[in-house]
């Protein structure tokens, strides 16, 4: 049945609350920080429109619809044209170095990628919650404040302990007054951010083994050598012996010439990044995640698709969705395990996603994925075998299996999303999910100004930043997040979604509204005896409630669902062990 379209604004609300709300488009348009102002008058104004039922009148008036057009205009040209604001001048100056700049209220105002990776910091964090001793932190604050009045040190050296590892860190502090007379303080650490592939630049230039590359980059973190012994595992006098094999091998004479020789080299080789980007051919992460060079195959119609084997690439094929958030990597015990497990992991990148080609836009959006995975499959000569799916990826296995029958042997949904039946199922959900979800079902024509604005917001404010306001409400997701290898992970992993490089809002759009369209609750009868369905579902999903899973064992009594109270939408990250062991069965 055709959903009957709205053409009288008033229906839903007064003309004063679509003034506020058109008003509200246009800030977040100039300033995307301002979406939560957008998200609570949307869900005040559209939540009435919900309590007619799934078959509500969509809203189709042209004189709301064209300030969307706009403001999507005016969002992207902003983004475009935005020249470096004083703030991120300051930062360009630190390449390598992890660099903060501190308010007058002692919050950060601003860090790069490596403060934030030693710090566990983000924008907005007070001094009191970074990562450093309990102490120490205290103390740091109050040697800010000290240097904030222009009678106040202008710059001072300070040295802190970090609360986990416990080695030290050293912060070069200097007061700098911005244009607007408000002072800030810049602190420096003398932890470094490693350059991406900057070890094998080491290997190639001076024979460095693995192991005696990592030593050196202890050595720059400011470690001693006993602190190497016991962060490697290592006797203090293997550590010496290959300290001294590597002063041999870079003909240098003493720990402080290796290092300065060292920092050197790691200048040049972020200068030369800089220069000349080029693609990104490498999943990289930035601690203990193995770079995974990317493989690309043409599709029939000459678009080119990428994909990542992770794991061993001679074992039994496992094919892995990676959601709209664009997940490709695996946390580094589950990608090791699966090495040791003997299982090949195939992560296509969908299209639109990374240096993906984008999707034709005319066509059936959910044939047009599984003909790419097809595309990928036959590339690596891959058997059938099961899909590991994320949120409602699972979608799309079915939609191969139905063009390819008998290729997929199992489907595993981590933490699965099916076909909303109920209203009552996206008033249960926290407010960031059910803004998009309910978007794209009773408001499908302005989604794609929402999603790109919330892109341009997470852009803006960093991914921690984001993910804590998407997920704020659900305990377990954040914990899961919050854990170093998964905070690695999903950071790395989500870069074809979301980067300098890369932003997928137009495919992440278009697949909120395939999932919310008439193709999916077919598509999931369809998979009924097809293959074994499970799905493992978490309490804490902040779009799937408890109630919301309950509903789904009664409407789809063929698919094993297995919930867990520890759980949230991020169940893979948590539970992946039993995810994997689960798809291993039906290898």
């Amino acid at each position: 049945m055709t959903k009957p379209q709205l053409q009288d604004r008033r229906a839903l609300a007064s003309d004063a609350d679509w003034d506020d709300i058109i008003s509200r488009v246009y800030d977040v348009a100039l300033d995307p920080s301002r979406y939560e102002t957008l998200l609570d008058k949307w869900e005040t104004t559209m939540g009435p429109m919900r309590s007619h039922g799934l078959e509500a009148p969509s809203l189709d008036d042209a004189s709301i619809l064209g300030h969307f057009d706009r403001a999507a205009e005016f969002l992207e040209r902003g983004d475009l044209a935005t020249g470096p604001s004083e703030i991120e001048l300051l930062m360009t100056q630190f390449d390598t170095m992890a660099a903060v700049i501190i308010d007058r209220d002692l919050s950060i105002l601003e860090l790069n990628d490596a403060a934030e990776r030693v710090l566990r910091s983000s924008k907005g964090m007070g001094l009191s919650r970074i990562a450093l001793d309990e102490m120490d932190r205290a103390a740091l604050a109050r040697q800010c404040a000290r240097m904030m009045p222009s009678d106040g040190p202008q710059t001072s050296v300070f040295r802190v302990r970090a609360a986990d590892e416990g080695h030290f860190i050293v912060f070069h502090m200097k007061r700098v007054m911005l244009s607007t007379d408000a002072p800030v303080v810049i602190a420096v650490t003398s932890d470094l951010s490693w350059p991406v592939g900057f070890g094998d630049i080491l290997h190639s230039a001076f024979g460095l083994s693995k192991a005696e590359v990592e030593v050196v980059r202890l050595l720059v973190e400011c470690c001693s050598l006993k602190e190497i012994a016991e962060t490697r595992g290592r006797s203090l006098e293997t550590v010496r012996g290959q300290l001294k094999t590597i002063l041999s091998k870079t003909e240098t004479r003493t720990q402080v010439e290796l290092v300065r020789l060292t920092m050197s080299m790691m200048d040049i080789a972020t200068l030369t990044t800089e220069t000349n980007p080029g693609p990104r051919v490498i999943s990289e992460g930035f601690e203990a995640l193995d770079p995974v060079p990317f493989q690309t195959v043409d599709a029939p119609d000459g678009r080119s698709l990428d994909y990542l084997i992770l794991g061993d690439p001679n074992g039994s094929p496992i094919l892995y969705l990676h959601m709209d958030f664009g997940f490709m990597r695996w946390p580094a015990s589950a990608e090791a395990e699966a090495k040791a497990m003997g299982l090949k992991i195939i992560a296509p990148v969908r299209g639109g996603f990374g240096h993906s080609s984008a999707l034709p836009k005319k066509g059936d959006f959910g044939k047009l994925v599984a003909q790419d995975l097809i595309t990928v499959l036959d590339a690596e000569n891959v058997p059938p075998c099961p899909v590991i799916s994320l949120g409602a990826d699972h979608l799309f296995a079915i939609e191969l299996d139905l063009m390819r029958p008998g290729q997929v042997t199992a489907v595993i949904a981590a933490g699965g999303v099916f076909p909303f039946t109920r209203p009552q199922q996206f008033e249960r959900m926290h407010k960031w999910h059910r803004f998009i979800q309910a978007g794209a079902r009773y408001t499908p024509q302005v989604l794609p100004f929402l999603v790109k604005a919330g892109f341009h917001l997470a852009k803006r404010g960093g991914k921690r930043a984001f993910v804590h306001s998407v997920f704020g409400d659900s305990k377990a997701d954040i914990d899961t997040f919050e854990d170093p290898e998964v905070f690695e992970a999903m950071i790395t992993g989500s870069e074809i979604c979301l980067s300098e490089q890369h932003n997928a809002h137009e495919s992440f759009a278009r697949q909120s509204l395939y999932e919310h369209g008439k193709v999916p609750p077919e598509l999931i009868k369809q998979s009924e005896g097809r293959f074994p369905f499970i799905s493992f579902n978490g309490t804490q999903d902040p779009s799937v409630h408890p109630d919301t899973i309950e509903e789904y064992a009664k409407d789809y009594p063929w698919i094993d669902f297995r919930v867990y109270e520890d759980s949230g939408q991020l169940m893979f990250f948590r539970h992946w062990r039993e995810v994997v062991a689960t798809a291993k069965k039906y290898c």
